[in-house]
């Protein structure tokens, strides 16, 4: 650590370095290797993100297309996995879901030794959409369906995984750019937790088991889920005004809003705005995004605070259809590859992860003899 802790959460202390993710730099960019994340998701494919964060460079149009193909090879799931999966009750919360199922691929699958690292990486990549859709459709309806789907992208595999249909090019566009948004975000709690994880020299399975239960917390990425709660609320802009004006009277946290590193913006909020107004035009719920415009302009003009990319990405994943306990898990199926990259990078260079803490607790005492207990 570069000083000591001034307060709680490490805020401010460098942990180390890294050549993957620069965040907030100016106080509002991102860049993946170099690359502004606005650029990638105009220019890039999720595909060409996940080949840049795991290998370092932008892939060639045969690189690209070799390694779609090899995604597409590693969707299938072991039988041993679907018949977890299958003993899954419905009313699990589907993250902890994605923590069993990268567990028990770990166990099925291991990672024998580190040479065996982008093999499990990309396997992760390919098969965590299908381990969410298998569970999804056989607890919601009772459906073992084929995981090997035949989409050429993982937007679109993932889509038709838990939706059973075939998505709309669309959709598929806008999760694409989602997952892009989403990949890496560097020292982030839960991209610590795998750093924290592979410095002990662990497995990649554990590693990214260790990511999906800290990106769980809905102070990291169940934040989404709290702002669809939220706007989910209103039936209007009126009402909505008027509600969220109650909760900041009352001291009430808003979600999706503010963030640890950015002090100006979120880089990746105007993306999925627009996105968001794009697919509301004549969805039956339409009234969510002018919802979600005023409770963004009050907690500006209130509180001086933006939103961040949980924020819009609510009404955005609603918008196609996506069932709000989802929204996460598709977190997930995006930052493997940041939390994987940072696996690698850790192991190139390993240093056992153990801070200090500032005791405050009393001070050394003898434990009192029995007779005066």
């Amino acid at each position: 650590m570069s000083k000591p802790a001034s307060e709680g959460g490490l805020r401010g202390i460098k942990a180390g370095t890294t050549a993957i993710c620069t965040v907030g730099q100016q106080g509002d960019g991102l860049h993946y290797r170099g690359y502004s994340v606005e650029d990638l998701a105009q220019n890039a494919s999720f595909e060409e993100v996940a080949y840049l964060l795991l290998y370092g460079a932008l892939p060639d149009s045969g690189q690209l297309r070799n390694y779609k193909a090899k995604l597409k090879s590693m969707r299938e799931l072991p039988q041993a996995l679907r018949d977890v999966l299958e003993r899954i009750p419905a009313n699990t919360h589907p993250m902890d879901v994605l923590r069993t199922g990268c567990s028990m691929l770990g166990n099925l699958e291991p990672e024998e030794d580190f040479s065996m690292q982008d093999a499990a990486a990309d396997r992760l990549l390919a098969a965590l959409p299908s381990i969410m859709g298998y569970w999804y459709r056989f607890t919601r309806f009772n459906e073992r369906i084929d995981t090997a789907t035949d989409d050429d992208t993982i937007a679109g595999h993932l889509l038709r995984s838990i939706n059973g249909r075939e998505p709309p090019a669309e959709h598929v566009e806008c999760i694409d750019t989602s997952l892009i948004l989403y990949a890496e975000h560097e020292f982030n709690a839960s991209t610590f937790a795998c750093r924290v994880c592979a410095g002990t020299l662990s497995d990649m399975h554990s590693a990214i088991t260790a990511g999906i239960g800290t990106l769980r917390g809905p102070l990291h990425g169940g934040a989404n889920e709290a702002a669809m709660a939220l706007i989910e609320r209103f039936g209007s802009a009126d009402e909505a005004l008027a509600g969220v004006k109650g909760m900041l009277e009352r001291k009430e946290k808003v979600m999706g809003f503010g963030h640890a590193v950015y002090k100006v913006q979120d880089p990746r909020n105007a993306i999925n705005k627009a996105w968001s107004k794009r697919l509301s035009a004549g969805h039956p719920k339409s009234h969510l995004y002018p919802v979600s415009e005023t409770i963004e302009k009050l907690l500006a003009d209130e509180k001086g605070l933006f939103a961040n990319a949980d924020f819009y990405s609510a009404s955005m994943y609603h918008f196609m259809g996506i069932a709000t306990e989802l929204f996460t898990p598709i977190f997930v199926f995006s930052r493997v590859t940041g939390w994987a990259s940072h696996v690698k990078e850790q192991r190139a260079n390993n240093k056992l992860i153990r801070p200090g803490a500032e005791y405050i607790g009393p001070p050394p005492r003898p434990v009192p003899l029995i007779a005066d207990r």
